[in-house]
């Protein structure tokens, strides 16, 4: 599995995989994370890849002891769903 990368520069979240970037784009304010936008590309949709990204990002987001704020609707419904990452919902 591809590793994550917090790109602070363009405030994203990406994994490769397949040579295809899946991303999450965020902004950072105080202790919260509010995810704008997450995206794979299409030869990688229904693959699983988004919720990958989704699950790397959110354990990266508890280790820095954030909450997460979803915009995008596929976070949202990704993290009502998570048994492990709903706590982070806030």
């Amino acid at each position: 599995m591809s590793e994550l990368r917090n790109n602070t520069d363009e405030q994203r979240y990406e994994m490769d995989e397949q040579g295809l970037t899946s991303w999450a784009d965020y902004r950072l304010v105080d202790d919260r994370i509010y995810i704008d936008h997450v995206e794979s590309p299409p030869p990688l949709r229904g693959s699983g890849a988004a919720g990958r990204l989704m699950a790397a990002l959110a354990a990266d987001v508890r280790s820095q002891g954030l909450k997460i704020t979803p915009i995008c609707g596929y976070a949202a419904a990704w993290l009502r769903r998570s048994h492990e990452f709903r706590d982070l919902l806030g």
